[in-house]
């Protein structure tokens, strides 16, 4: 076998294997409360992550746009399973503090709901937000702070904490 042709396969081999170790952004809490308030809430997108967010988050079709200062996200609702499922789509970006200005272009939230003993487990996950994305250890951290506290207290107490 060639040289050339014997290392490219081992180029391919290994970028392969470092794609199969990718571990995509996932957050589960566990909040008081049933699915069904879980589900709602997840939509009510003002209360816990974006204070200026423009559209619906519901149902399957819906639209919306969040917004932080110059920062903006377009999402569709791809999937709605009420008090089950629903994933949003994100359509457009525009992350100025990024070289790659719309890396999450493409990417997914999937936000899986169900009941765990007397409580409900949200697992969310960034589909396509990876340790290899030049804005995961920003985006990781703002999305902990957004779903582990802001989320969990507006499940639990009615209070959350949008930017």
């Amino acid at each position: 076998m060639d040289t050339q042709l014997k290392y490219s396969k081992q180029i391919l081999f290994i970028q392969k294997i470092k794609k199969m170790k990718q571990q995509d952004y996932t957050a589960t809490i566990e909040v008081n409360g049933d699915t069904k308030e879980a589900f709602q809430k997840i939509s009510k997108v003002d209360e816990w992550w974006a204070k200026t967010f423009k559209g619906k988050a519901l149902q399957k079709g819906d639209h919306f746009r969040v917004e932080f200062g110059d920062t903006t996200v377009d999402f569709d609702i791809k999937e709605a399973v009420p008090d089950k499922k629903i994933i949003w789509h994100v359509s457009d970006c525009y992350l100025p503090f990024l070289n790659d200005k719309t890396e999450w272009t493409g990417t997914e939230v999937v936000w899986e709901i169900s009941p765990k003993n007397r409580h409900t487990e949200i697992k969310m996950t960034h589909v396509g937000l990876s340790p290899d994305a030049e804005c995961f250890e920003v985006c990781q951290q703002g999305w902990n702070k957004h779903i582990k506290s802001s989320l969990v207290n507006l499940i639990n107490e009615n209070k959350g904490m949008p930017q």
